[in-house]
């Protein structure tokens, strides 16, 4: 009786061959699912980038045959102004599209949440979200298009300050170079601001509200609320805005192209209207290749630097 049980148990114990086939069949098939997403990869972004760092080491204009050059292009940039100046604009980029929406939007998330969905109907605070979301809605040309005739020098901006007695006031807004960056900032700012205001407020429905109610009942007041509950349980979609603006600031180019060209004197040019002008205006093909390429690596080692902060914080939040 003994034995048999044992070899009984040795038949169940021991692998089924049929189920090993199902599973590498299975395991075949997933596989499948993933040829569709690999080959538009392949030839949407991977065959282009490659391309595209090939071109970065040659000089053409276009037509006929590339010159290979090796990394002249990349020293060229390494002493071009332009390209430098086009950087540091990208600097004010991250603070129009990054630092400012971010912050903003998190104080305006938790209001929206905390304060007004529940001292009025919550259908006041959905409203005010999708006033806020409006902007992104809008085509990017739009945009650019109302606020160029809005700051331009006979525009409406310049007529309220007239209206009010501020005439004194009237200026170029986009014209001149001293102010030109600091408007198109205030433009990325009005546009940027609804996105993270959507996302912290969908997070924040994640949120228990026994929290909320119980450090309300010890006195807590919205400032303490807010950074004692509201900050800690949405960290995880803080890096996420973070990390989706910082690329858009690197790579913004709609709002630049629309409202002023990348001018005046350089004054609002960034990488990625550097690279199209130098690449389709002044068909150094080579050259806007190379300034894509670096653009690029750069948006690379960003992304990655924010996922490893993001892992950092995850582990330490959940050995805490």
């Amino acid at each position: 009786m003994a034995a048999s049980d044992t070899l009984a148990a040795a038949d169940r114990a021991a692998p089924d061959h049929g189920t090993r086939r199902r599973r590498r069949g299975g395991d075949a098939t997933y596989w499948l699912y993933l040829v569709p997403g690999t080959v538009l990869f392949v030839l949407v972004i991977g065959g282009p980038l490659l391309f595209t760092g090939y071109l970065s080491l040659t000089r053409w204009s276009g037509v006929g045959d590339p010159t290979f050059v090796g990394l002249e292009n990349y020293q060229r940039l390494w002493t071009d102004e332009v390209f430098w100046t086009s950087f540091r604009n990208t600097l004010a980029m991250i603070v129009a599209m990054v630092v400012a929406p971010t912050v903003v939007g998190l104080v305006l998330a938790a209001l929206l949440f905390d304060t007004i969905g529940r001292r009025f109907r919550p259908r006041t605070a959905a409203a005010l979200r999708a006033a806020f979301y409006l902007p992104q809605v809008l085509p990017v040309v739009v945009a650019g298009i109302v606020w160029g005739w809005i700051l331009r020098p006979d525009g409406a901006l310049n007529g309220a300050l007239d209206a009010i007695g501020l005439g004194a006031l009237r200026h170029d807004w986009l014209g001149d170079p001293d102010t030109a960056l600091p408007a198109v900032m205030g433009v990325m700012i009005w546009v940027q601001i609804g996105y993270p205001v959507v996302v912290f407020m969908a997070a924040l429905q994640r949120v228990d509200p026994e929290l909320y109610e119980a450090a309300e009942l010890d006195g807590a007041g919205w400032w303490h609320r807010f950074r004692a509950i509201t900050l800690p349980q949405i960290r995880p979609e803080t890096f996420v805005v973070a990390l989706t603006c910082t690329i858009a600031a690197m790579k913004v180019f709609g709002p630049i192209y629309a409202l002023t060209r990348g001018g005046p004197e350089n004054a609002t040019n960034v990488p990625s209207y550097f690279a199209y002008f130098t690449f389709f205006k002044k068909l150094q093909v080579g050259y806007g290749s190379a300034i894509s390429t670096v653009l690029t690596l750069i948006i690379v080692v960003v992304a990655l630097l924010f996922i490893r902060a993001q892992s950092r914080a995850e582990r330490r939040d959940g050995g805490l």
